[in-house]
């Protein structure tokens, strides 16, 4: 039977709610609390449960922070904006997929890799609107609402897709820049058996600025990932997967459709 959510910890204050085949996250410090991505449409009562068992409470998040605006990272933002008056938070690049005005670049179905891939067709691209609600990310870099913590553009999934790091003990929440999935596989999506993969190939469509994102990253060299897709994973694994992510990036990453002009664009 397919797992449709649970829950475990990342670290100490930060847990994982994975829903289907999306992870969102809850940052908790003392009363408050925030979310990071909204999943999928559906999945707003899960995440309303999931706080209640994490915080003891049913205080709403101070604040919700998008890694980017994708059909499974704000999902049940709706539904939650209905119960919750919070601030929304994305990057300033983003913004426009998040107030209707731009949609998305259409799903590839033909990066191959498996059915998760070849379904892709059915995945929503058009801009969602939360016009009135979504804020731009401060330009220090600073996390709202999340001390410690500090936003890393890591564009290539989607042009404004952000990553979140806290240096104190080199956590990171990496949203789609990369993953632990190999996401276009259902069976793999199944088995959540953890490898570092690139970001999920039917909905990237800039690989030059993936491949120097997932390399902005691992010069961080985290010791714990949490990522969209795929289980958290730390220490030398982690470590070793991102090394070998780096090193293989148009093997392990790219599809083959897009390797010239990836080489092409890494030449010139």
């Amino acid at each position: 039977m397919p797992v449709i959510h649970a829950i475990d910890d990342v670290c100490a204050d930060l847990t994982r709610l994975r829903y289907l085949f999306v992870n969102v996250y809850l940052w908790k410090s003392g009363q408050d609390w925030v979310l990071v991505d909204a999943a999928l449409s559906g999945s707003a009562g899960a995440i309303v449960d999931a706080a209640k068992e994490v915080t003891g409470n049913e205080r709403p998040p101070t604040a919700i922070i998008l890694t980017h605006g994708h059909f499974d990272h704000v999902g049940a933002l709706p539904r939650l904006l209905e119960r919750w008056d919070v601030p929304v938070f994305a990057h300033r690049t983003e913004l426009p997929h998040l107030t209707g005005e731009r949609d998305y670049p259409p799903p590839d179905p033909l990066v191959g890799k498996g059915a998760m891939a070849l379904t892709s067709f059915l995945y929503p691209s058009k801009a969602a609107d939360f016009k009135g609600r979504v804020i731009p990310l401060p330009d220090d870099g600073s996390v709202p609402f999340m001390p410690g913590w500090r936003w890393i553009a890591t564009p290539g999934h989607t042009d404004g897709h952000v990553s979140l790091f806290r240096d104190e003990d080199c956590c990171l929440i990496a949203g789609d820049a990369f993953v632990t999935v190999q996401q276009e596989s259902l069976y793999d999506v199944v088995r959540q058996e953890p490898e570092v993969h690139g970001p999920p190939a039917y909905f990237t469509p800039d690989w030059n600025a993936a491949r120097r994102s997932v390399e902005k990253l691992a010069a961080l060299d985290p010791v714990i990932a949490a990522t969209g897709h795929g289980t958290p994973m730390r220490g030398q694994p982690l470590h070793d997967g991102l090394t070998n992510l780096i090193q293989h990036f148009e093997e392990i990453a790219v599809p083959n459709k897009d390797r010239s002009q990836l080489l092409e664009s890494a030449s010139t």
